[in-house]
């Protein structure tokens, strides 16, 4: 029912598309664990006020009240514009913010984090864009002082944990705010935030479309409009973009900065990720948290749906008082990923249940002897289900194969023991303290399949 009528922006997955998801859920885990990321989770709520704080998103909040609305529950005020109102977080970025100021006095800095949790946003939902979805977020955060090198490790991490799962190739394009801010100051456009909102809009709309908004919104000259665009329009695989910045002529201490720190991302990406990262100097990324490397990544082949994980360096989003906790971090959208590798058949999991073995029933009686076979494979780790009624063997045969389920197991009343690869069709005698399946049927496999490699246009 919820394929034909499903409630849209809300995805809901078949058992065998579920094993993908969970597939690619444990590979970042075990990726984020073997670098030291440690796991939290916080709560699905944030007040208004904490999640409109910074960035222009308050579209596509979704507030929170009950159906029994009571005014003196300060849970569920009603007003838009109250900032104590409850809404469901729309990223895992600024709850984390929240958490790492409430819990500074138990957290050893630098702190690293990694967060899988489901956010919310009040979109119009299309391919890549749902109302409800999982995020994949990793940050380091420090206490007054976060060193640059962080900036680097995460994108590495981040090349590392994608490497890793069934898509296709992937770029990260990486750029850095104090570049871009202080090019622009260097040719006298002060409203930097307003030009990096206009940038931002770039292959949505145009070179020509964002030269006359920065024009007339923000009072650009040609001459400014063009070196702005000029800019953006600069990308390497490799350093040379710092010449290609130099020979615009603009100097500004802010862009050196700027420049130089791009410079370290790329050149050790270029060392221990090769062709995972390119220097983009278009990429702006829209919130205002941003203060230093910014970092957006396509699908080759599959650029139209966007990026699958973003994010980069904010030195002021999480403060107490005098005592601030810069970090850096990224986001991978994985619901947006999983949807992908689904609609184009990137990956398939093996068969559509854990299930490994039925041990079928001669007759009623023998259930508790089956059960305990059962018990025995479950003990070293095969997954194994009893039948339910002492059927025809045939009948039981085709109900481990509408399930999925690649073994059969047999038990006359002497009690001897036989497996059947219902598959194959080979039978062989067997023990239930010693028999395993070949490793590839033991545990549930997802595979990249043929589909994955041409990439899509």
């Amino acid at each position: 029912m919820a394929r034909t009528a499903s409630l849209s922006g809300f995805p809901e997955w078949l058992p065998e598309e579920r094993l993908v998801e969970l597939h690619v859920l444990d590979t970042l885990r075990r990726v984020f664990e073997l670098h030291g990321f440690g796991s939290i989770e916080t709560r699905a709520v944030e007040t208004v006020g904490q999640l409109l704080r910074k960035g222009e998103i308050d579209k596509e909040v979704y507030g929170l009240s009950r159906l029994q609305d009571d005014e003196a529950d300060p849970d569920s005020a009603k007003a838009k514009s109250d900032p104590h109102a409850l809404a469901l977080h729309f990223d895992l970025t600024v709850p984390f913010a929240r958490y790492v100021v409430e819990n500074a006095g138990y957290l050893a800095f630098p702190f690293r984090r990694y967060q899988i949790q489901k956010v919310w946003r009040g979109e119009r939902p299309q391919e890549g864009r749902a109302r409800e979805f999982t995020q994949a977020d990793i940050d380091v955060v420090g206490d007054g002082e976060l060193p640059f090198r962080y900036d680097v490790e995460i994108a590495l991490v981040i090349a590392e944990a994608l490497s890793a799962l069934p898509i296709p190739d992937f770029r990260l394009r990486i750029n850095n705010r104090k570049l871009a801010e202080g090019f622009y100051r260097g040719i006298g456009l002060e409203d930097t935030a307003g030009v990096l909102r206009s940038i931002d809009k770039l292959e949505k709309i145009g070179p020509a479309r964002v030269a006359e908004l920065l024009k007339t919104e923000l009072g650009a000259s040609d001459e400014q409009a063009q070196l702005a665009l000029q800019l953006a329009g600069i990308r390497t695989e490799d350093t040379s973009f710092v010449a290609q910045v130099q020979a615009l002529g603009v100097t500004n201490d802010l862009l050196e900065e700027g420049l130089n720190e791009l410079e370290q991302v790329i050149e050790a990406a270029v060392q221990r990720a090769p062709g995972k990262v390119v220097a983009d100097l278009s990429i702006a990324r829209g919130l205002d948290y941003y203060t230093g490397t910014v970092v957006e990544t396509v699908l080759v082949g599959h650029e139209q749906l966007g990026s699958i994980c973003s994010g980069g360096r904010y030195d002021a989003l999480a403060s107490k008082g005098n005592r601030k906790f810069p970090g850096v971090g990224l986001s991978i959208g994985v619901t947006r990923l999983v949807s992908r590798i689904l609609s184009q058949d990137l990956a398939k999991a093996s068969r559509s249940v854990p299930t490994a073995v039925l041990v079928a029933l001669t007759n009623d009686e023998s259930w508790g002897a089956a059960q305990d076979v059962a018990a025995q494979l479950r003990s070293r780790g095969i997954a194994t289900e009893v039948a339910a009624k002492a059927e025809k063997f045939g009948k039981q045969i085709k109900f481990a194969d509408r399930r999925g389920i690649p073994f059969v197991w047999f038990t006359d009343d002497e009690g001897n023991h036989q497996v059947k690869d219902i598959r194959s069709g080979e039978q062989v005698v067997a023990f239930p303290e010693i028999w395993s399946p070949p490793s590839e049927d033991l545990t549930v496999q997802v595979s990249t399949t043929a589909a994955a490699v041409p990439a899509q246009a």
